[in-house]
């Protein structure tokens, strides 16, 4: 009896200990969770928000005619540099910690913001310069992905999805309306107050979210740098296949809805003839069916229907939504292809999962990393692919009104004494579009050779918890003699469905892993 409580009290022991040892004393409020990333996400976009009118008013202003393809070749080197730094930035945050990173892609990101208000050549200048550590989607993942389960990372990925959605569903109406009533001046100071009171919010109330085990005792410790050449990184998705189809459908996906977005507004209000109030009222529609579609919806979708389908429906409905862009210059299309763009927005949560459920959790900032850097050449090619197809069909702004950008592309039937020019505008209004459906459809096609997957739920990642030598030793043994193999670690999965009884007994659930674990000589080495 006496041997039996002392073996209880030695488990009890190990479990405080294992806890205690997971989370630095980093300064915040309560553990860390995905409401900390929510809020994060919600105030930094809810900043650039405020902006929307304003800066398609500057952008007007100092470019003129040539306004989108300004903005496109302004867009597409902040994409650029940020594909160039996302992958170090990711790595660095899994050796050193989220916090600090947070901070710093927060603080960059929105620092161009204030710098409006001294010379709009220098704020462009600086959104430009800003992508090198625009990198905030990659960190905010891999917060998310220390702080959750595998099988509740799906609806997390989704809710931080939806609160980009739900950042934009108020905020360009109110800087609207605060730009008539009180000039642009006063949106871009509300804008900074509220990026500032982010980066604060970072340094005061977020929590440390990766494992003290997992980081160095001091920040001089060596790092692979390997894992920071974006072009190293972009090699090793070969040597994943699952992987480099994921990759693969995320920048033909991608790279349209990169160049989709940094030009829409001025389609809408240019092209179509929204006012600023109409334009802000298609966001927040937009915006409000974009959070019910990744959190309701997507969640929904993962249970029944599992993950490569649910990334097929998504690019089904952003292939509809470029294609009413494409051909249609009505209203109520814009509106049905709102719509589209808000349930097509599934697809990068539902991507980011299934990357994130083969990928060591480790390994999560680096793979984060890579996926945001792709992201993050699309946002570069994305913008400067639809501003040099608007160039090249002669579509640019002239005048301040909307409805006044035209497209000059004419046939020209010549007589004696006149001739006759045959606008092509209502055949295609928006050409740039139509590129972009093309290259979803082959997103659609590589994207049905990845391998079709359960909800997440149906499989343990056993090892994507810290756990001494001895019981990974231990895991990988039990499992070999199922006839379970894997070349890496990261990969190595048992689905419970094709357990026998006959064999020796393995943990079925987290749970009793950890109390495997926490069973285990408390002096093995750590992993």
């Amino acid at each position: 009896m006496n041997n039996r409580n002392t073996g209880r009290q030695h488990r009890s022991s190990n479990r405080k200990r294992v806890k205690s040892s997971m989370y630095s004393p980093v300064p915040g409020i309560g553990k860390p969770s995905v409401y900390h990333a929510v809020i994060i996400i919600f105030l930094e976009f809810f900043a650039w928000g405020l902006l929307t009118t304003p800066m398609m008013d500057v952008l007007k202003e100092t470019f003129n005619e040539n306004t989108l393809l300004v903005n496109g070749i302004i867009q597409g080197i902040k994409g650029l540099l940020s594909f160039l730094c996302a992958p170090l930035l990711g790595a660095l945050s899994d050796v050193w910690g989220r916090k600090s990173f947070l901070v710093l892609t927060v603080f960059f990101t929105c620092s161009p913001i204030p710098i409006a208000l001294m010379s709009p050549w220098w704020f462009f200048a600086m959104i430009s310069i800003s992508g090198a550590f625009s990198v905030t989607w990659s960190i905010v993942f891999a917060y998310v992905a220390d702080v959750t389960e595998e099988e509740h990372r799906s609806s997390a990925y989704g809710l931080v999805s939806a609160t980009f959605a739900a950042s934009l569903v108020t905020s360009p109406a109110i800087g609207t309306y605060l730009s008539h009533v009180y000039g642009r001046n006063a949106v871009i100071v509300l804008a900074t107050a509220i990026a500032a009171l982010d980066v604060c919010f970072i340094l005061v109330a977020v929590p440390e979210s990766l494992p003290e085990n997992f980081r160095p005792s001091s920040w001089g410790a060596p790092i692979s740098w390997d894992q920071a050449d974006p072009f190293a990184s972009l090699r090793k998705v070969g040597g994943d296949p699952i992987l480099l189809l994921l990759c693969t459908t995320v920048f033909l996906s991608y790279l349209p809805e990169a160049g989709q977005f940094s030009c829409i507004f001025f389609y809408l209000r240019h092209v179509i003839g929204f006012g600023d109030e109409k334009v802000a009222s298609f966001i927040a529609v937009v915006g409000v069916l974009s959070i019910v579609a990744q959190t309701a919806f997507l969640t929904m979708l993962f249970q029944s229907v599992g993950n490569r389908n649910t990334i097929l429906l998504g690019l089904s409905f952003q292939t509809l939504q470029l294609l009413c862009f494409a051909f249609s210059s009505s209203e109520w299309t814009m509106w049905g292809a709102g719509l589209l763009a808000a349930m097509s927005s599934i697809n990068y949560p539902a991507l980011s999962t299934l990357v994130s459920s083969i990928t060591d959790k480790h390994q999560q900032g680096v793979v984060q990393g890579i996926i945001t850097g792709i992201r993050g050449l699309c946002q570069g090619f994305g913008p400067a692919m639809y501003g040099v197809v608007f160039y090249i069909f002669d579509i640019r702004i002239e005048g301040d009104m909307p409805g006044n950008l035209m497209a000059h592309t004419t046939v020209d039937v010549k007589s004696a004494n006149s001739s006759t020019e045959v606008d092509n505008q209502t055949f295609l209004p928006g050409p740039p579009f139509l590129f972009g459906a093309m290259s979803v459809v082959v997103a659609m096609l590589i994207a049905l050779m990845i391998p079709n997957t359960e909800a997440p739920s149906s499989t343990i990642t056993y090892l994507s918890l810290p756990m001494p030598k001895s019981l990974r030793r231990w895991v990988k043994q039990h499992a070999a003699c199922r006839g379970i193999h894997s070349e890496s670690d990261k990969e190595y999965t048992i689905n419970n469905g094709k357990l026998s009884d006959d064999q020796l007994s393995i943990p079925q659930t987290r749970a009793e892993l950890e109390e495997a674990l926490l069973s285990m000589n408390s002096s093995d080495e750590e992993v």
